[in-house]
């Protein structure tokens, strides 16, 4: 988060310089109120709003890179948490009445910055829309981030059961196909070049083996070297299908070494199973199953 902050040094400039220019003329042209004049309950509302718009923005800048959507966002809350900030400052200085900036400031502030969050959220929801297209191959139905697996950034076997039970409601009279990948001597390589790079390969063979799949399938990291994808209106012919050519696709996928100039070609084994008003973990236990029969008639470890 603090790096991403970083990239937003000047608009974060911007808005403490604006909060204190407000304090200072405010306090400057004021005058104290004694502690009995002081309506502690608009304090907490007014200054709690002022600190959450803050706290959005936090989230904000600190997730997102820079770029349109952003600058809407920011200044959109912006002027909200300055309206706000301004309303909190009233509770403890009295400003002259002849001072009209103060009103007009808290006024204008607020529908201002609706007015531009508002077309900021409009934006954002068209870029989400691009986002979610590219997402699909990775969530299909659901999206939890607390699913999601850090080193493939796929979701995590816990999604897979949700996505099997979801999908089997939906289509309870349609075929469905799992497919589980193992990756072929994964521990050996792990062995022979650390876990950083094993790491790498397996988030580069996710990504390989997004590009190899179907709009509708959901690939998920079902455990350490074991990807898992559901195959939705599928027979087991077409699945098999589709196996062969993601072994052969990745067969000649050179995954470049971070330790030497050499290269690294991996290797895959699937198991299918399908099924038709399935339940979930039966289909798992099948395609798992299948899978160690392949890796046995081969000889895989």
């Amino acid at each position: 988060m603090l790096a991403t902050l970083k990239l937003h040094k000047q608009k974060i400039s911007f808005l403490f310089l604006l909060l204190s220019v407000c304090f200072g003329v405010t306090w400057y042209l004021g005058q104290t109120k004694p502690w009995s004049q002081i309506d502690w309950m608009d304090v907490v509302g007014e200054g709690g709003s002022a600190c959450a718009m803050a706290l959005w923005i936090a989230f904000i800048l600190g997730s997102r890179p820079q770029g349109r959507v952003t600058n809407l966002l920011t200044l959109g809350l912006g002027f909200m948490m300055v309206a706000f900030w301004q309303d909190a400052l009233d509770e403890f200085i009295r400003l002259p009445s002849h001072q009209w900036w103060d009103q007009w400031l808290e006024s204008v502030a607020m529908p201002v910055g609706i007015l531009l969050l508002t077309y900021g959220l409009y934006h954002w929801y068209q870029e989400q829309l691009q986002v979610n297209h590219t997402l699909k191959k990775r969530e299909q139905l659901f999206r939890d981030h607390a699913w999601l697996d850090r080193i493939t950034h796929l979701s995590r076997v816990d999604m897979l059961k949700k996505q099997l039970r979801q999908i089997g409601r939906q289509q309870e009279h349609d075929e469905i196909t799992l497919v589980m990948i193992d990756v072929a001597q994964f521990s050996m390589f792990n062995r022979l070049h650390g876990q950083i790079e094993g790491d790498r390969l397996l988030y580069q063979l996710a990504e390989f083996l997004q590009l190899n799949m179907r709009e509708q399938d959901l690939l998920t990291r079902y455990a350490a070297d074991r990807f898992s994808i559901i195959l939705p209106n599928t027979g087991l012919k077409k699945a098999k299908e589709i196996a062969f050519q993601l072994e052969d696709a990745v067969a000649h996928f050179y995954f470049r070494l971070h330790t030497s100039d050499d290269t690294y070609l991996p290797r895959i084994v699937t198991g299918i199973a399908g099924a038709q008003g399935f339940e979930s973990t039966c289909l798992i236990g099948l395609a798992n199953k299948d899978l160690m029969n392949n890796k046995s008639s081969r000889h895989v470890a």
